[in-house]
C-alpha cells in the first residue's frame, strides 16, 4: 500500500502560488492536499512570493517535498525597497535594493546609481534574472525620498496599495468649471436657511459633511434636520470626476494630511458645509417630542446656512459647563442623543468605545507629543443622529407605509453575525484573567464584558480580541441587517464628500424621491451593476484602514525612538513559538520580546497558544498579564518595536 502510495504521487506536475518565507525555503498550496508542499531553499529556482509556479513534487519519506520548475506568472515586477550603496566595495559593479516583502535583494547597476542616496525609498522594476546570479536585476523607475521621512512613507505606501493621489488637470479643470458654474436652483428645494444650524467636527476638519438644525414647535416637540451636503448635485454620474470618485471610493486620512476622493476645490469648498454660506444638502428632517418618539419624518433636498462651526472641544466644553453659543439648542440635542443611544443599547446593539492615538507634529511632520483621544458626548451626540439618518433613510427605501419589504434596489452596510470559532478563542482567552462570556445571550453577554474592563490595564486587548472576533462590516446590495447597530435596515448617506457608497445612496434615494416626476433623469441600473460597486467600495474601504494603520504604526514607531532605554508596563497581547507581543499602555502600540532574551527562566509556549510556562520554576504568563519591559531598539523600515523583559521582583 505505501509503495502505491509513493508511487501515485512521484514526480506529480501541479500549479500554485508560493509563498516563501525570509529564509528562502517555501510552501505552495495545492487544492488535492491538506498540508502545503515543503519547497527546499535550492528549489525555488527563481520564484519570488506571491508567484504562480509550476512545480513536481514527491514523497520524500513520509513527507512531500517538491521543486519550481517554471514561474508561470510574477505576481508583481515592481517592487518598493530601500537602496544600500555603502558597505560595498568600490570594484561591486552593483548596489541593492533591499525589500522587507520577498527573500532576495535586488541588484541595480552601480553606473546607474549616480542620482541616487544611500537609503533612499525606491520603485524598483525587475528587468533579467541570469541564470549564474543567486539575485534578481532592476532598474529603479521611481525615488519616493530618504527612508524614514514623512513624505517619503506616505507616497510610497500610496504607490504599494495602488492608490491615486494626484488629480490630472482634465480633473481639476472639470472641478474649477463646475465651482465655478453653481447655478442654484432653489425653487424645488426646501429653504433651511432661517433655522438655528451648525456644524460640529474635529479642530482640524476642512471638508464638514454634516450639519444639524434645530427649532422647538411648542412646549412638547422639536424639528431636527440632519442636513449632509448635496454632492450628487455637483458630482453627475459618468462623468470625468464621478469616475475618479468611484476609482478611489474612499478619502484617506492619514496622520496630519488627508489624501481625498474629490478635489480639494469641491472637497474642502463649494461641498463643504462652511458657516455663513448658503449651502446645497439632502436631508433628514423629523419632529421629535420630549419621550424621543419621533412623530413624523421627512427625506429631501434643501438649502442652508450654518450658523457657527463648532469643534468637538467647544461642544463638549458647552455641555460640561451648561452655557455658551447656541446652549439651548445643542444641550437639547445631547439629550436626545442620549435617549437614542439607550434605545440602541436596549434593543442589543454593541456599545464599543474606542480610544485613538492622537499625534502633534512639528513643522517638519515629525511626532513631538502623542495623546489618546476617547470619544465625548459630543461625539456621541454627532453619532447618534448620523446612525440615526442612516437608519432612517434605508427603512424609508425598503419599507412600504405599512410595514411590508418594498423589494425596492438600495445600498445597504451590512455586519454579519461573529465568527463562532473566533467568539470561543476570545472565551478561552478570558477566562483565566476572570471574566466569562455566555454564548447564548452574546451580544447582551459582549455589552456587560466591556463594562467590567472598562479602566482595566487589559480593557485594550479585550476589546482588540471583540473586534477581531466581530464580522467586518461592509456595503451590499443584499440586505442581512447589522448585527453590531442590531439595526434590521443601516445605510451609509452621511459622508458623501469623503465615501462613494455614500453618493451612490444618494443618487437612489433621490430617484425614488421623484420617480413619478418629470425632474427625474436618474436612470436605474442592474442589481449587479450596483452590487459590483458595492464590492468595490467595500475592498478600496479595507485598503484605506490597511494603508492608515502601517501609516499610524510608522508614525509610533518613530515617536517611541526617542524613549529608547527607558522602562515601561505593558499587557500581553500574544504569544508565537519564539515571541511575546507587548502593547505598551502609554503608547497604545505593540512591541515584541524573545522568548530567549528573558532572562529569569527559560519559557516555551503552551499548546493552547494562549500562555508561556518557564521550564524550571514553572512561572506561566497569559495574554491579558501586566509585564514591565524596557524599550531596547525600534526598526523604523519594519516598524517593530524591540523590548526586553524586565525581570519585577515585587
Amino acid at each position: 500500500m505505501k509503495k502505491e502510495r509513493k508511487k501515485k504521487y512521484y514526480n506529480n506536475l501541479s500549479t500554485g502560488f508560493i509563498n516563501i518565507t525570509n529564509h528562502g525555503y517555501a510552501f505552495v498550496h495545492i487544492n488535492e492536499f491538506q498540508k502545503d508542499i515543503f519547497i527546499p531553499k535550492n528549489k525555488t529556482h527563481q520564484a519570488l512570493e506571491g508567484d504562480l509556479v509550476k512545480i513536481r513534487f514527491y514523497y520524500k519519506g513520509v513527507k512531500m517535498e517538491g521543486e519550481v520548475l517554471k514561474i508561470i506568472k510574477r505576481k508583481t515586477k515592481q517592487f518598493i525597497g530601500i537602496l544600500k550603496k555603502s558597505n560595498i566595495q568600490s570594484n561591486d559593479k552593483y548596489g541593492i535594493v533591499h525589500n522587507n516583502n520577498i527573500h532576495v535583494d535586488i541588484l541595480v547597476s552601480m553606473k546607474k546609481l549616480d542620482k541616487y542616496h544611500h537609503n533612499d525609498k525606491v520603485l524598483v522594476q525587475i528587468i533579467s534574472w541570469p541564470q549564474k546570479l543567486r539575485n534578481p536585476l532592476g532598474k529603479i523607475i521611481k525615488v519616493f525620498g530618504s527612508s524614514g521621512e514623512y513624505k517619503t512613507e506616505i507616497y510610497s505606501l500610496l504607490e504599494e496599495y495602488k492608490m491615486s493621489y494626484k488629480f490630472s488637470k482634465k480633473m481639476e479643470n472639470e472641478a474649477e468649471k463646475i465651482f465655478s458654474e453653481q447655478i442654484i436652483d432653489i425653487s424645488f428645494r426646501k429653504d433651511m436657511r432661517n433655522v438655528n444650524t451648525f456644524t460640529i467636527d474635529p479642530l482640524n476638519a476642512k471638508d464638514f459633511d454634516d450639519a444639524l438644525s434645530i427649532r422647538k414647535l411648542n412646549t412638547d416637540i422639536w424639528e431636527i434636520g440632519v442636513h449632509i451636503s448635496d454632492v450628487s448635485h455637483y458630482i453627475k454620474e459618468g462623468s470625468l470626476l464621478d469616475k475618479e470618485a468611484y476609482s478611489r471610493a474612499t478619502s484617506i486620512y492619514f496622520v496630519g494630511k488627508v489624501i481625498p476622493m474629490l478635489p480639494k476645490i469641491l472637497s474642502n469648498n463649494l461641498c463643504s458645509l462652511q458657516p455663513k454660506k448658503d449651502k446645497l444638502s439632502f436631508s433628514y428632517i423629523f419632529n421629535i417630542n420630549s419621550q424621543g418618539e419621533i412623530l413624523k419624518s421627512w427625506f429631501g433636498k434643501t438649502i442652508i446656512r450654518s450658523d457657527r462651526k463648532f469643534t468637538y472641544e467647544e461642544v463638549q466644553c458647552i455641555i460640561d459647563q451648561k452655557k455658551g453659543d447656541y446652549y439651548e439648542d445643542i444641550y437639547t440635542l445631547f439629550s436626545f442623543s442620549k435617549i437614542l443611544i439607550q434605545n440602541r443599547l436596549k434593543n442589543g446593539g454593541i456599545y464599543l468605545e474606542k480610544v485613538e492615538v492622537k499625534f502633534h507634529l512639528d513643522e517638519k511632520n515629525n511626532p513631538t507629543s502623542l495623546h489618546l483621544e476617547k470619544n465625548n458626548d459630543a461625539h456621541r451626540l454627532i453619532e447618534e443622529f448620523m446612525l440615526l439618518t442612516n437608519r432612517k433613510i434605508s427603512e424609508f427605501v425598503s419599507l412600504n407605509l405599512n410595514g411590508i419589504p418594498s423589494n425596492k434596489l438600495y445600498i445597504y452596510r451590512v455586519h454579519d453575525k461573529p465568527d463562532f470559532q473566533k467568539i470561543l478563542s476570545l472565551k478561552k482567552i478570558i477566562e483565566p484573567l476572570g471574566y466569562f462570556l455566555d454564548l447564548k445571550n452574546l451580544k447582551t453577554s459582549i455589552n456587560h464584558l466591556l463594562k467590567q474592563i472598562k479602566g482595566k490595564p487589559e480593557q485594550n486587548m479585550i476589546e482588540n480580541l471583540i473586534l477581531r472576533s466581530m464580522s467586518k462590516a461592509k456595503y451590499s446590495t443584499k440586505n442581512i441587517g447589522h448585527y453590531g447597530l442590531s439595526f434590521i435596515y443601516y445605510t451609509h448617506f452621511t459622508s458623501p464628500i469623503r465615501r462613494y457608497s455614500d453618493i451612490i445612496a444618494h443618487r437612489l434615494l433621490y430617484y425614488y424621491l421623484n420617480n413619478n416626476k418629470k425632474r427625474n433623469k436618474y436612470k436605474l441600473k442592474t442589481i449587479e451593476c450596483y452590487e459590483k460597486q458595492t464590492q468595490h467600495c467595500s475592498y478600496k474601504e479595507r485598503l484605506a484602514i490597511d494603508i492608515e494603520r502601517e501609516f499610524l504604526k510608522f508614525i509610533q514607531v518613530k515617536y517611541i525612538k526617542k524613549f529608547i532605554g527607558k522602562e515601561f508596563y505593558g499587557i500581553i497581547t500574544g504569544f508565537t513559538d519564539w515571541s511575546v507581543y507587548i502593547d505598551l499602555l502609554l503608547f497604545q502600540t505593540e512591541g515584541m520580546v524573545k522568548l530567549r532574551d528573558i532572562k529569569e527562566d527559560s519559557y516555551i509556549l503552551n499548546p493552547n497558544n494562549y500562555s508561556i510556562i518557564g521550564k524550571k520554576k514553572r512561572k506561566t504568563y497569559y495574554l491579558g498579564d501586566k509585564v514591565k519591559v524596557k524599550l531596547m531598539d525600534v526598526n523604523i523600515e519594519k516598524k517593530q518595536i524591540i523590548l526586553d523583559w524586565v525581570v519585577d521582583h515585587t
